[in-house]
């Protein structure tokens, strides 16, 4: 069993409680207009280009075999359509101005590194996090992580956007200690313009798991300009007092890091702010949001 991972994140304190490791998949049916992790939409490897680290030693260009480097005074060309992401390239580069996105792992590799922080879950109540992209987009893999750290005696949580088949998500489940779910938007029409698909499915699959018993955080991205609305607010709030296994809601301020990353895959982001809100807006949004909910508002430790 192989899956597509773009890193594994050790020493983590915001993807669930205690320590964590993360196993970040590619692979996402969303496209929300700011991604944090663009490199994580597509289910398969990419050569990121970094031209402001390029040195010129054309290195790249003697050892691809599809001749997707090209150089024309002084000037380098990367052809992404003929590239079919060997990594040889990336492998050469000095200078880190090509890298490889992604890579293919089995679930023994990538629990053979999960396991080496076994000592810091045990002191401090953390475990392993899948997260993504999509962690549902690769539903095999996922599950045959989430086994196998069950059957370590680990902790499991996983970050999901709640956009999968429902059979899927609830085959899963019984593997999965802690839902870290996203709720981007609660107006169906404006969810779709901003992430290029409905919440419908995602707030069902929510109702799902709550009956199910399946412990929750409600995560909430806010955008400044999308969702950052009294409307939102009222809605989301007003929502999570329907659910009964929903711990707490956690804000998640946005941030511009998405920008930089999609640079690199010549993706052009459709919300380019670039600056990071303010200590005191967030406080301000916990608080707009605890108005209308019985459940604790916290923000991010990001």
């Amino acid at each position: 069993m192989e899956g597509i991972v773009f890193d594994i994140a050790r020493y983590c304190l915001d993807d669930g409680p205690g320590i964590r490791t993360t196993v970040y998949l590619k692979g996402c049916p969303l496209r929300c207009l700011w991604c944090h992790n663009p490199e994580s939409n597509l289910p398969m490897i990419q050569i990121g280009y970094d031209v402001k680290k390029c040195s010129g030693c054309r290195a790249c260009e003697a050892v691809c075999p599809e001749h997707c480097h090209e150089f024309s005074d002084g000037n380098h060309i990367f052809n992404r359509e003929k590239c079919r992401a060997c990594g040889k390239c990336a492998q050469i580069c000095d200078m880190d101005a090509l890298t490889q996105m992604g890579e293919k792992m089995s679930v023994e590799q990538v629990m053979k590194t999960v396991l080496r922080d076994r000592s810091f879950f045990r002191a401090s109540g953390g475990g392993m996090t899948i997260s993504g992209g999509e962690a549902f987009y690769q539903p095999d893999f996922t599950k045959e992580l989430l086994m196998a750290a069950k059957e370590a005696g680990i902790s499991s949580c996983v970050e999901t956007t709640g956009f999968a088949k429902t059979e899927i998500l609830m085959d899963i489940a019984p593997y999965v200690d802690l839902f870290l779910y996203d709720c981007k938007q609660m107006d169906a029409a404006i969810h779709k313009e901003v992430t290029n698909v409905s919440n419908e499915l995602i707030l069902h699959n929510l109702r799902m798991l709550d009956h199910a018993g399946k412990e929750t955080v409600l995560r909430l991205p806010l955008i400044p300009g999308i969702n950052d609305n009294e409307t939102h607010f009222q809605r989301v709030g007003a929502f999570a007092d329907t659910l009964e296994h929903v711990l707490h809601l956690e804000v998640l301020p946005y941030h511009p890091l998405g920008l930089s990353k999609a640079a690199l895959l010549d993706l052009k982001m459709s919300y380019c702010v670039e600056e990071i809100p303010k200590p005191e807006q967030v406080d301000e949004w916990v608080a707009g949001i605890q108005k209308y909910t019985q459940k604790t508002v916290i923000k991010s430790k990001i």
